[in-house]
């Protein structure tokens, strides 16, 4: 995924978060989620990070409703 597909979603993945918008490895997203680097919400037994906020901390534009 790109960072412009990621600015149109509500929310990504921890490994799709993790690349696209710090450049980290998959193990080295969970371990920054782990420690709230990383904002997530628990859905279910799932773990996702809404962009909105980590795009607003950036600087960058998300692009959702």
């Amino acid at each position: 995924m790109t960072l412009q597909e990621a600015l149109t979603q509500a929310t990504v993945s921890v490994p799709v978060a993790g690349k696209v918008f710090f450049g980290l490895a998959r193990n080295a997203s969970y371990d920054a989620a782990r420690r709230g680097d990383i904002a997530t919400i628990q859905i279910g037994g799932k773990k996702v990070v809404p962009v909105a906020p980590i795009a607003e901390r950036l600087g960058l534009r998300s692009k959702t409703a």
